[in-house]
């Protein structure tokens, strides 16, 4: 009891420092928090990341609130903060706009969460057409030279589905799944034909002096038929679909798409960064050479701290390349 009284005492004092020393900054620079974030900080995640964090911990529900308004309402809200903070936007018209772009990547994010989810939570419906016609159009784009004979069929395990059906293995990822991959397989053909190529042919690992010693030679080259590292494209990239979806959730791929679109993230930024995940990891695969797909779930683990840490960096971007603007810097 004595330890949480010290730390609930602790919480109130330090809260209260804090906004005593916010005060005294405001009256020493004559700028509010807001002002200094936007004019010392760089555009992109450092910035926006920092505007995010004051109003969420603003002690003005008007405040707290914008990070979470519509979009349409955003310009409005822009105006409310300059009001509540009393300042001059004829006089500081370069904030306006810097608030703004920052409103909405904050706003941006928490609707893509919204649209991804929506997705995620749509099941593969095979007696809907539109369903049916992006599942034949990954067939298509990954094997353009081999055409499907059949609906049902066990050609589908060419492309790393689990059976005859792959209806079957979008239950966890609902539609978003099939999204990403005919995304990866449309917009990033040669890449998705060659990680799927190099899956369909995985090499086998070498015997080592230390494994000879734990197995004859005869047995080895029996078990070693076994370790192939290769693996199931289809169902891989409905994996690093949840792998990408948890990063977006939880908020580490803010750091990514704060620096990557200088307005609202949307569904093609996911699906970008899914593409990029997909190539990534096949790389990493490789890299660590596992001795079987038994070890698939520690490589995976392995490459998602990996991206983490990445993450971390406020000036990250996992794919810069996909940048949706070149006019970040102006803002």
């Amino acid at each position: 009891f004595a330890r949480m009284f010290v730390q609930v005492c602790l919480y109130f004092y330090c809260k209260c420092l804090w906004r005593c020393l916010k005060f005294v900054v405001r009256k020493l620079t004559g700028r509010c928090e807001l002002q200094r974030i936007c004019y010392n900080t760089k555009p992109g995640a450092a910035r926006t990341m920092k505007i995010e964090a004051s109003l969420k911990a603003s002690k003005s529900k008007r405040l707290q609130t914008s990070v979470s308004v519509h979009p349409d309402a955003i310009e409005k809200t822009i105006d409310d903060i300059m009001e509540l903070k009393r300042i001059n936007p004829d006089i500081n018209p370069q904030l306006g706009i810097s608030l703004q772009a920052c409103l909405l990547q904050i706003v941006g994010y928490r609707n893509l969460i919204a649209e991804v989810e929506k997705l995620r939570r749509e099941p593969y419906d095979s007696e809907n057409p539109q369903h049916e016609e992006m599942l034949l159009k990954l067939w298509k784009c990954l094997k353009s030279n081999s055409p499907l004979k059949a609906r049902i069929s066990k050609q589908w395990c060419e492309i790393g589905f689990q059976g005859d059906d792959p209806k079957t293995d979008f239950r966890g990822m609902g539609l978003l799944g099939l999204y990403n991959l005919v995304y990866f397989a449309e917009w990033d053909t040669e890449i998705a034909q060659q990680v799927l190529s190099d899956s369909l042919q995985p090499k086998y690992r070498e015997v080592t002096k230390k494994e000879l010693s734990q197995f004859s030679k005869a047995e080895w080259e029996k078990k070693k038929f076994d370790k192939a590292i290769g693996y199931s494209f289809a169902i891989v990239g409905i994996n690093i679909t949840d792998l990408a979806y948890n990063l977006l959730v939880s908020g580490a791929l803010k750091t990514h798409f704060y620096n990557v679109a200088p307005e609202a993230p949307t569904l093609t930024h996911f699906q970008q960064t899914f593409c990029y995940l997909m190539h990534e990891f096949h790389k990493f695969w490789i890299e660590e050479d596992p001795l079987d797909i038994m070890e698939f779930n520690r490589v995976r683990e392995k490459f998602h701290k990996r991206i983490l840490k990445q993450l971390q960096n406020p000036e990250m971007a996992l794919c810069p390349h996909f940048a949706a603007s070149e006019s970040l810097t102006n803002m």
